[in-house]
């Protein structure tokens, strides 16, 4: 079997590159290990949103009194929650399934590994083999959570997987790690009526967002009392005759914490044990491709795009470098894409939202530029829907008018950060936005206000 592309992997990444290069008139293969939508839309991006979605109608009813409705709490059914979540995954992998079908591109389910260049060996889930050979071929296999070394198997030792299906809620649990999967299900838990403690190696929770951002989340997750410590490193495990006994260091000094379940969320591999890249001479570095700007690898025919080449492991870039890559194999000249055009969303409550340059990142680039912060708690909208903690912060070039960051914290900012998507690709600056009608009220006001503040022309603060 002969084709123009094959694709490893049907994540966001995978399965948008074999359907646009279906497009282009190339004819395309997809080979998938599991169940087609990868890690994203079966135990990542859409199952985590559906639990979160469970646990904000939790926080809706605990406070409806202040919406001036008066109800009873009634109890959390948690396989309720999980039944919603895998039917919605299941839903929408049956819908991967049917654009693949639309756009003629042929399934195999089967672990791929390399022979030469232009040569797969698929093990088909029945044990058979079969051979495929193609121009070229994209690795799009996606990553899986780092593990710590000094952590035995367990049932309690928890990674999203087992997060996403759990049979109770555990009373007292501990999230390792801070980034986007660990401040998410530490929200989804503490909501969820767990005592949760949050452990972070770095200096402050969320590290890679806006120090401003990263200080309000702190303050919000403390009021939630969600314990934090900072600078701290977990150093074993050990099992109790109930639960776990996790010991970490914080300043060399040593602690301890009982603890039902521990989620460990420190990090992505890729997954690249068996493609046998080293059959073809693919660069790998720490559990990673080496790819350039256009996701290329040093074999001129194979790439790799998503989680197994590079960070920041989101699948909307995944997909955004999947139509790149197919564009490019069939001739035509795309842009790279712009890293600093990436946006990036992390659902726990509050949201965060960002694109662009941090605050800090810029002062190291030592460029000059002002900043305009506006607080929710003086958006109309924001308070009508009782959404008044949280902030959009825009940073801008003092000389362009250039948009070098944006940072939001606060309830449906994921929802707004696409508008600077639009502008930083389309080159808009500071004074178009100014000049530009919001509608009211909505939370979109709070974009216009933050921009206008850069420059001392707001109006409602």
């Amino acid at each position: 079997m002969k084709y123009d592309v094959v694709i490893i992997g049907s994540g966001p990444g995978g399965y948008v590159s074999a359907i646009r290069a279906s497009q282009l008139g190339l004819k395309a293969a997809i080979i998938e290990k599991e169940s087609l939508g990868g890690i994203c839309l079966n135990w990542g991006c859409i199952p985590t949103k559906s639990f979160l979605r469970s646990a904000e109608i939790v926080k809706i009813i605990e406070s409806s009194d202040e919406y001036g409705i008066k109800s009873k709490f009634l109890d959390i059914d948690i396989k309720g929650v999980v039944k919603r979540s895998r039917n919605i995954a299941k839903s929408l992998s049956n819908g991967v399934k049917y654009l693949l079908k639309k756009n003629n591109v042929e399934v195999f389910f089967g672990k791929a590994s390399f022979v030469d260049k232009n040569q797969l060996e698929i093990k088909n889930l029945d044990g058979s083999m079969t051979g495929i050979e193609s121009e070229n071929f994209v690795i799009a296999t996606g990553g899986r959570p780092q593990k710590l070394p000094f952590i035995e198997n367990s049932n309690d030792i928890w990674y999203y997987k087992e997060a996403l299906q759990p049979s109770d809620i555990p009373k007292n649990l501990l999230v390792v790690g801070s980034g986007a999967i660990g401040v998410e299900f530490a929200s989804f838990y503490r909501q969820m009526g767990s005592n949760v403690t949050l452990l972070e190696a770095q200096d402050r929770i969320v590290p890679n967002e806006d120090s401003d951002v990263s200080s309000f989340v702190e303050k919000q997750f403390l009021n939630k009392k969600i314990k934090i410590f900072k600078n701290t490193f977990l150093k074993e495990v050990n099992k109790k005759s109930e639960g776990l006994n996790a010991v970490f260091m914080l300043n060399e000094k040593k602690y301890d914490f009982d603890c039902d379940k521990i989620i460990i969320a420190v990090g992505i591999t890729g997954n690249i044990d068996d493609l046998n890249t080293g059959a073809v001479g693919i660069n790998v570095n720490n559990q990673r491709i080496i790819v350039d700007d256009y996701c290329r690898t040093n074999i001129e025919n194979i790439f790799a795009i998503g989680d197994v080449a590079s960070a920041p492991w989101l699948a909307h870039k995944a997909s955004h470098e999947g139509v790149m890559v197919a564009e490019l194999i069939s001739g035509g000249k795309p842009h790279p894409i712009k890293r600093e055009n990436i946006p990036a969303c992390t659902f726990c409550d509050p949201e965060i939202a960002s694109i662009g340059f941090t605050e800090d990142e810029v002062k190291q680039k030592k460029l000059d530029f002002k900043t305009g912060v506006f607080p929710f708690s003086a958006n109309g909208k924001a308070l009508a829907m009782g959404y008044k903690d949280g902030f959009i912060k825009t940073i801008i070039d003092k000389k362009t008018g250039e948009i070098l960051g944006v940072h939001m914290v606060g309830a449906g900012v994921t929802e707004l950060i696409h508008n600077f998507s639009l502008a930083k690709e389309s080159e808009i600056v500071q004074e178009n936005i100014e000049n530009a009608i919001f509608p009211h009220p909505t939370l979109s006001e709070a974009i216009h206000e933050s921009v206008l503040k850069a420059s001392g022309k707001e109006i409602h603060i």
